[in-house]
């Protein structure tokens, strides 16, 4: 028995604030779990009240004689605490509180309260500030809530409980099934990773929807979401600026910055969904058609307009049509009159008949060449779009292949109620051809998900004692960045590549650090309180000489104290001047939600002005950082560009998961690093310069 298989498969259920008001949320949760046909036994819990809806009411719960499983708790927030204690004594084993009033509204300390209540009981708590769960495979409406979701195999959580109750309404019109509907609110206790490792062993469930606004243990999500077997969908709200800021004052959790998120999805292996339609399209497709193992995807169609509008929507979402195979398109010609088009989109001609679908569906999901499907029916006078369904559907069976199809019919009430017979046979129905692409673009993705063997993260052989010390010095110094010399050593320690440079505190130290590390060289200030070194005349470049290193370093030093009198000055950094490479940048930032995050991109304008960056959550591997490098749109400049030679990915990536090692290693020390710019040539790269920012507090 799983322990949270009381709160979603409950024999018993207390309503604690139940009402004899029918405007209440105590009454409506009752009668909904009466009308709902929940079969288990039903306690409304209220000190001033003997009889609801036709069920003996209970003063309090303790004075239920029998075992309660969970209890739906309606009081004001200010009560929920006494009634949490009630509720432990008497050994209910979760609690679904309803009640709002909680860190959503600044009151954490009260939300506190009812988590240590529940801990010391050894309950579980949905919520605070929840709608309830919706139950379909048990018929148990839990919540106020109006009905029971349209019934099938997705579980849907929402952060968002008004949301919740729209999206049930939905699920009706749109014909999403659902199997629980579950409102997660403010997560005191469980949440998204919790949900996610149950359901994914739910057998009334084949696909796990969220609509997220934010995590509170991203850590947790993302470990939860990498072990799945089943399909992941989510909705992120809250990626702008200002959604952010609504997010976080709606439920008490923190917003990431979509980057962030984007980059847990894709570790997590969850598809991500655009917008609200798209959840519910692709919740559909994933629930009820295979991921779609490979690139091809046919369209046949009887109408040339739907298919060039599906064929750009196969470009936008990521899955491009291709030119059909010479034998593929002699099957398809049996299909259509001569003046029909076998190429891709196969275009039936709007004389095609249900037969003609039959056949080229059949025939097409037999050949090796298709991954996948997508129908496309304009209703035309003469075709019966239920003939066409129970022809989509008898080809699909008699196929008897494994790949996903996808159908939209662009027409009147008859295609309507044609595609919802599809639906309650299993085949995923749309009204555009754009959602229906959208739809097997989320299967594709899905698809490459399984078919990508995630590497394990192994850690390299490092110095980690030489950089904890390094750490450890610039903290005892009250210090909260390291110096460029300092960052260095720590990058050296854990085997990324910087070039040959050491501290000089004279002119003739310099001389001879130059001479040491090989002309051309660039020498830089050291100062902690000196950060953007060139703005204080305290960078120069090119030096090829003994007497240019001299005047280097006087002009250097006279800048730095002019710039500022005070700052401490360590002395001035010489460095090997690398030859130009390619720019890029590596990075890494702490968040809130998912720790130690790193970020990989082209430097120079393309990281300071077109954001061409992609992030991972540390640490992972050179695989992980491989993809990395080939998502961001200048990856055609590391190939090679326009005569360059292609550059040393593979050291790049190297770099980038050395540099996940790094700091998840020292996860409670730093905040922020920057390797930038890290020159790539055709083999290896160097890191021109680097910067280490700490934690004000470990």
């Amino acid at each position: 028995m799983h322990p949270l298989d009381p709160i979603f498969k409950p024999k018993s259920i207390a309503i604690v604030g139940a009402s004899r008001d029918p405007k209440a949320i105590g009454h409506q949760c009752v009668k909904n779990l009466i009308e709902s046909g929940y079969e288990g036994k039903i306690y409304p819990v209220n000190p001033k009240a003997d009889e609801i809806k036709g069920l003996k009411c209970y003063h309090s719960i303790l004075d239920i004689p029998d075992e309660v499983d969970i209890a739906l708790i309606v009081v004001p927030a200010k009560y929920v605490p006494a009634v949490a204690d009630d509720c432990g004594k008497k050994g209910v084993k979760g609690l679904v509180i309803i009640a709002s009033g909680f860190s959503e509204v600044g009151r954490k300390d009260l939300e506190d309260q009812v988590v240590e209540i529940a801990r010391k009981y050894n309950m579980r708590i949905l919520g605070p500030n929840v709608v309830g769960i919706m139950n379909n495979p048990l018929k148990a409406n839990a919540s106020f809530g109006p009905y029971l979701p349209y019934p099938g195999k997705a579980a849907l959580i929402s952060q968002s409980g008004a949301l919740l109750i729209a999206m049930d309404a939905r699920t009706w019109s749109d014909k999403v099934g659902i199997s629980h509907m579950i409102s997660i609110g403010n997560m005191a206790d469980l949440n998204f990773g919790d949900l996610i490792e149950y359901f994914n062993e739910d057998p009334d469930t084949n696909v796990i929807s969220l609509y997220m606004e934010g995590v509170k243990d991203g850590r947790k999500f993302l470990e939860k979401t990498k072990k799945s077997k089943k399909p992941i969908i989510a909705l992120k709200a809250g990626v702008s600026q200002r959604g952010a800021a609504a997010a976080a004052s709606h439920t008490g959790s923190l917003a990431g910055s979509t980057k962030i998120y984007d980059a847990a999805f894709k570790q997590g292996h969850v598809v991500r969904a655009e917008n609200l339609d798209a959840l519910f399209d692709e919740t559909m497709a994933l629930a009820l058609q295979p991921p779609m193992k490979g690139d091809n995807l046919l369209i046949i169609t009887n109408g040339g307009g739907v298919g060039v509008l599906a064929t750009d929507a196969a470009e936008r979402y990521g899955i491009p049509i291709k030119d059909a195979p010479d034998d593929l398109k002699l099957l398809m010609m049996k299909h259509m009159p001569e003046f029909g088009s076998p190429k891709n989109p196969v275009d039936l001609t709007g004389m095609a008949d249900a037969q003609q679908y039959y056949g080229s569906i059949k025939d097409a999901l037999k050949h090796d060449w298709v991954d996948g499907i997508v129908v496309l029916f304009c209703e035309t006078s003469f075709t019966d779009p239920l003939e066409i369904s129970q022809n989509i559907k008898k080809a699909i069976d008699e196929a008897g292949v494994n790949k996903p199809v996808i159908v939209n019919y662009t027409g009147g009430e008859a295609s309507v109620k044609a595609g919802e017979w599809l639906i309650e046979n299993g085949i995923p129905y749309y009204k555009s051809p754009d959602a229906a692409v959208r739809a097997i673009a989320a299967l594709r993705t899905y698809g490459r998900y399984q078919d990508k063997e995630t590497s394990k993260f192994v850690p390299y052989k490092v110095n980690k004692e030489k950089a904890e010390a390094i750490i450890h010095k610039t903290i005892g110094c009250g210090r909260t960045i390291l110096t460029e010399p300092e960052a260095k050593e720590v990058f050296a320690a854990y085997g990324l590549p910087v070039p040959k440079g050491k501290l000089a505190k004279t002119e003739e130290e310099a001389v001879k650090i130059a001479h040491a590390v090989e002309y051309p060289v660039v020498m830089k200030i050291v100062s902690p309180q000196i950060i953007h070194k060139s703005d204080a005349g305290g960078v120069k470049v090119n030096i090829k000489s003994d007497e240019e290193v001299r005047q280097a370093f006087h002009d250097i030093i006279e800048n730095a104290k002019r710039y500022d009198p005070h700052a401490e000055i360590h002395g001035v950094y010489v460095q090997h001047m690398e030859p130009w490479g390619t720019e890029t940048i590596i990075g890494s930032t702490y968040d809130k939600q998912f720790g130690p995050t790193v970020m990989f991109g082209l430097g120079g304008v393309f990281v300071e002005i077109l954001k061409d960056v992609t992030f991972r959550i540390a640490p992972f591997s050179e695989d992980e950082a491989m993809d990395m490098i080939k998502e961001i749109k200048g990856y055609k400049i590391l190939r090679g560009a326009r005569g360059e030679k292609p550059r040393d990915v593979k050291a790049i990536a190297e770099a980038i998961s050395r540099l996940s090692q790094l700091v998840w290693d020292f996860r409670d020390y730093i905040k922020e690093v920057d390797a930038n710019p890290v020159m790539a040539y055709e083999d290896g790269i160097k890191i021109v310069d680097a910067r280490i920012i700490l934690k004000t507090k470990k």
